[in-house]
């Protein structure tokens, strides 16, 4: 998310970034746009974000996230929230026409006010990283030229599904020990965090390493085979086009948030089980040319259809809305 904010910033506009987490009610949220005087707010996921925003006397926007269109929709108590946070926001952003289009459908009322913008990805740096020390600090002795390292980059909670490959993952490994499956993040939901831990200590050939910074984070895809996305729900993998944009292949589950981004066999693979995510990966490492072409069409595809500067002048435009309504 720290895209838009660097978009507002870069037009003048002072940002005060919050977690969600941090506020138990819309009063509260209320409270810290009187203290600090703030113009107009802007929401990421439209539950739990936007259900903060709820009688709050600035205009605001929502842009959805994934989880909010894709899971807590079929909660009734969340679905009639949700509904009313769209009736009180000046717009909202989604990332796909079918994420639009889902917003139609469950909320026809709101119907003008969504707009399309896909995620932009900035340019990213190449930066250095001692891999082989990183390796080994994971205990991956392996030789780093006959080394597949497959990324798993995921908040630890269960829309991420981290541990759906572990299993089919490890088998393939005890054939093949030069493949390993690297799963980096956050712990997000404490009991889930534990549930993965142990279950990664009972997995060969599966590491864990928790948050990173930006830059390393960027060095580690650059330096892996491939990265992996194995979520039951997405919105739009931030992940996954960094990845791209760094020429690296991508296997990701097949579910719509995917799909939309990943053109199977073109810009990335698609699996729908196990089973058949070893079958693509042991195809992609046993295939040179497959692998290069894949980096090739993933990087064009995200300078063709992932421009920053589109992004930027989107969201520039879209905050001179809500400035509009705040002088009315």
């Amino acid at each position: 998310m720290t895209g838009e904010w660097v978009h507002l910033e870069a037009a003048g506009h002072v940002c005060i970034l919050k977690d969600a987490l941090d506020f138990e009610s819309p009063a509260e949220v209320a409270s810290l746009v009187q203290a600090r005087q703030v113009d107009a707010a802007l929401a990421l996921h439209l539950y739990r974000g936007g259900r903060l925003l709820q009688g709050l006397h600035v205009p605001f926007g929502i842009i959805f996230g994934g989880t909010d269109l894709n899971e807590d929709v079929n909660q009734r108590e969340k679905n009639e929230v949700m509904g009313k946070v769209l009736e009180e926001a000046r717009f909202a952003v989604a990332f796909t026409e079918a994420m639009k289009e889902a917003a139609h459908r469950q909320w026809p009322h709101v119907q003008g006010k969504i707009y399309v913008q896909s995620q932009g990805v900035a340019a990213v740096p190449n930066p250095t990283f001692n891999w082989d020390a990183f390796l080994q600090r994971l205990g991956i002795n392996c030789s780093a030229d006959h080394l597949h390292v497959f990324l798993l980059i995921c908040g630890l909670r269960q829309v991420k599904d981290p541990l759906y490959l572990l299993d089919a993952f490890s088998e393939w490994h005890q054939e093949d020990s030069t493949v390993y499956m690297v799963i980096v993040g956050p712990e997000v939901d404490p009991v889930f965090t534990r549930a993965v831990k142990a279950k990664v200590e009972r997995s060969a050939g599966v590491r864990l390493v928790g948050e990173m910074a930006q830059a390393d984070l960027h060095a580690v895809v650059k330096n892996c085979f491939a990265l992996v996305n194995s979520s039951v729900s997405e919105g739009m993998s931030a992940a996954i086009l960094e990845a791209m944009a760094l020429e690296v292949p991508v296997l990701a589950r097949h579910i719509p948030g995917n799909a939309a981004v990943v053109k199977h066999g073109v810009t990335g693979l698609l699996f729908s089980d196990p089973q058949e995510f070893v079958q693509l990966a042991k195809r992609l490492v046993s295939d040179p040319t497959l692998e290069k072409d894949i980096a090739a069409n993933g990087r064009e595809y995200v300078r063709t259809c992932h421009s920053w500067l589109v992004e930027r002048d989107t969201y520039q435009h879209l905050i001179r809305t809500l400035e509009a309504d705040a002088q009315d």
